[in-house]
C-alpha cells in the first residue's frame, strides 16, 4: 500500500469512527464497516438513505444501523456458502489442470529418455550424440520450468485453501447463528440437543433443558413497534447467554421462546439459574433510546424439564414445552419444573393453549 492509499484508508477510518461517536451507535464491526462504507462513498443508495436521516435533524440508531447493515451490506449465509463452494472448485480445478500438465511432459519427458537410452545402446555419431544431448537438455529445461510452475501453483493453493477453510468456517459459524439476538438458532439447538443427549445416555449425568418465552410480548410489539421490540429480544438473548456457561446453550426456539440446554446440571440447579434469569430481566426497565418513556419492565416464563433414560429430544423438548404452559397458565413470570406437575395436567401448544 502506498503511502498515499495508507492515509486515505486511515482518513475513511477516522470519519467512521467520528460518525459512531456522533450517533451513539456501539463500535462493533458490522457497524464500523458500515459507516466506512458510507464514508468511502462507493455504495450511493446507502450514502442517500443516511444523508436523508442526517437531513431529518436525527442519527442512526443501533437499530436502525443494524438493519442499514442488513440491507446493504450483509450478504445471505447461503449466498456465502455458495460462493465459497465455488472458489474451492476453481482452485481445485487449477490445482488439477497444473498437475495434468506436469504428468503430461514427464510422461513425454520419460518417453524421450527411454528413446535415447536406446540409441546410446545401439551407438551413434558424435553428431548425433551432439543433437540428442542438445535435445535432452532442452527437455530437461522444460520439465524444470513445469515442475516450478506446478510448485507455485501448489504453494498459491495451499494459501488460497487455507483462506478459504476460514471464511468457510466463518459461513458455517453464522449459520449457526440467529441474525437478530447472535445467539445460537434453531438448527443450532437442534444439533446441540441431539449431541447432549447422546453424550449422557447411558452414563447417568444429568441433564436439563430450559425453556423460555417473554410475557405479553406480542402486546408489548404491538404498542411500542418492532423496533422495540427486536431491542427486548435482543436483551433476553444477552440476559440468557451471560447466565449460563461452560457447555451450556442458549438458542432462540422461535419466536419469542428461547432454550437453554444444561449438561451436567440437575433440576434444582437449573431451577437456580433460570430464577436468576427470571429476576435479572425482571429488574431491568425499558426505556426507548430516542423519547426517553418509559416502557416498563419485561417478565418470562419458565419450563424445566430432566432428561429421562428413555427420552428423545421430542419427549424431553414436550415435558418442558409443559413446564413452560403451566407456568403460563399460573400467572406468568415464573418458573416451574417437572417434578411439580406430577399431579396436573396442563395444555400443551399442541393442545392450542396460547403463548402470550
Amino acid at each position: 500500500m502506498s503511502d498515499q492509499e495508507f492515509k486515505r484508508a486511515l482518513g475513511y477510518a477516522n470519519s467512521a469512527f467520528d460518525l459512531l461517536k456522533r450517533s451513539t451507535v456501539p463500535p462493533y464491526p458490522q457497524f464500523y464497516e458500515l459507516f466506512y462504507t458510507y464514508a468511502t462513498g462507493v455504495n450511493p443508495t446507502l450514502n442517500n438513505r443516511i444523508n436523508a436521516i442526517f437531513r431529518a435533524g436525527d442519527s442512526p440508531s443501533e437499530s436502525l444501523a443494524e438493519q442499514l447493515y442488513n440491507e446493504f451490506l450483509k450478504s445471505d449465509v447461503n449466498d456465502r456458502m455458495t460462493a465459497v463452494s465455488q472458489r474451492m472448485h476453481a482452485r481445485i480445478e487449477a490445482v488439477h489442470g497444473a498437475i495434468d500438465t506436469a504428468m503430461t511432459t514427464a510422461n513425454a519427458y520419460s518417453g524421450l529418455l527411454q528413446s535415447a537410452s536406446g540409441d546410446l545402446s545401439l551407438g551413434i555419431s558424435p553428431a548425433a550424440m551432439k543433437s540428442l544431448s542438445e535435445k535432452l537438455l532442452a527437455e530437461t529445461r522444460h520439465m524444470q520450468y513445469t515442475n516450478r510452475a506446478l510448485e507455485e501453483k501448489l504453494l498459491a493453493s495451499r494459501d488460497d485453501i487455507a483462506a478459504l477453510q476460514r471464511d468457510l468456517d466463518d459461513v458455517r459459524r453464522e449459520s449457526m447463528l440467529d441474525p437478530l439476538t447472535k445467539i445460537a438458532n434453531r438448527k443450532s439447538f437442534d444439533d446441540g440437543l441431539a449431541a447432549a443427549i447422546a453424550e449422557v445416555r447411558g452414563r447417568h449425568d444429568p441433564l436439563c433443558l430450559m425453556l423460555v418465552d417473554i410475557d405479553n410480548f406480542k402486546s408489548f410489539n404491538d404498542s411500542f413497534g418492532h423496533q422495540t421490540g427486536d431491542q427486548v429480544l435482543r436483551l433476553v438473548a444477552m440476559t440468557l447467554k451471560s447466565n449460563i456457561k461452560g457447555k451450556d446453550l442458549a438458542a432462540r426456539y422461535g419466536g419469542e421462546e428461547f432454550v437453554a440446554i444444561l449438561p451436567h446440571t440437575d433440576i434444582e440447579g437449573a431451577v437456580i439459574i433460570a430464577e436468576n434469569i427470571r429476576r435479572a430481566l425482571q429488574a431491568k426497565e425499558l426505556l426507548k433510546r430516542s423519547t426517553n418513556q418509559k416502557l416498563g419492565r419485561i417478565t418470562a416464563s419458565f419450563g424445566i424439564a430432566a432428561f429421562r433414560p428413555t427420552d428423545t429430544a421430542a419427549s424431553l423438548i414436550e415435558r418442558a414445552d409443559r413446564c413452560l404452559y403451566a407456568a403460563k397458565h399460573a400467572g406468568r413470570n415464573r418458573v416451574i419444573n417437572e417434578s411439580e406437575l406430577v399431579n396436573t395436567v396442563t395444555p400443551t401448544r399442541k393442545q392450542g393453549a396460547s403463548a402470550a
